[in-house]
């Protein structure tokens, strides 16, 4: 998957590059611009409906927003909801529930007048609350002389929570008029963590897979979004 973000980035790159191209063909020098759009952009994470289909241990839906505040700020927000199960060597987890992150977007691209593509870094504060259901884990005792001592009751703790810091770098290239295709990647750094008694957070929705040695995770995303154009504002 994040192969596929590096080549959907550069193919965004080059369709914000022709559309200044064309643009410039097309608009005389003399003539007036139209004003900015502001207004509310709307859609939802590809990559997470994607991956539903072709991941069987994994399930989420994402619903992203930004409204422009500023000629360069924009106000976002992340809502969704995840499932993943790990299966690892010696333990089988399940992480599940909803989570938001809010913050603010700003665009480092220079458009021409008018259009309202962007290269953006962002920040959010990301909180999640959810369930972790140990299905099945094995002992370890040091030797396999006795057989492997495996439970296979499920245990399900509910009421868990997490929250975290990322700082995101992304772009959203206009496609057809008020539609537009993004892609981001993020960093993510563990705030405070609520942990289950007996086992660790292998996955906290909205935040990623988990591990022992450091609270960093990466996180990255594709969407489609709509904007819908409340007003227009000359610079």
């Amino acid at each position: 998957m994040r192969i596929y973000l590096f080549f959907i980035s550069i193919l965004l790159t080059g369709i914000m590059s022709g559309q200044e191209e064309e643009r410039e063909k097309i608009l005389p020098q003399d003539t007036l611009p139209p004003g900015e759009k502001y207004g509310l952009r709307a859609g939802v994470d590809l990559g997470r409906i994607i991956r539903s289909s072709v991941d069987d241990k994994y399930s989420g839906f994402e619903v992203v927003a930004d409204y422009r505040v500023y000629r360069k700020f924009y106000a976002a927000v992340e809502i969704g909801n995840e499932s993943l199960t790990r299966d690892e060597e010696n333990i089988n987890v399940e992480g599940s529930g909803n989570y938001f992150r809010a913050g603010f977007d700003f665009n480092t691209y220079s458009n021409w007048y008018g259009m309202q593509n962007s290269i953006f870094v962002g920040l959010r504060y990301g909180f999640s609350t959810f369930d972790q259901t140990l299905n099945d884990y094995t002992i370890f005792t040091g030797t396999n002389y006795f057989g492997e001592n495996t439970t296979t009751e499920p245990v399900t703790v509910e009421g868990l929570n997490a929250s975290w810091i990322e700082f995101i770098l992304g772009i959203k290239a206009e496609l057809f008029k008020n539609i537009y295709l993004g892609a981001s990647v993020s960093l993510r750094s563990k705030v405070n963590e609520k942990i289950p008694d007996g086992f660790d957070n292998l996955f906290i929705p909205g935040f990623g897979r988990t591990n022992d040695f450091s609270s960093i995770g990466v996180g990255y995303g594709y969407s489609i979004s709509y904007l819908i154009p409340f007003y227009k504002k000359r610079k």
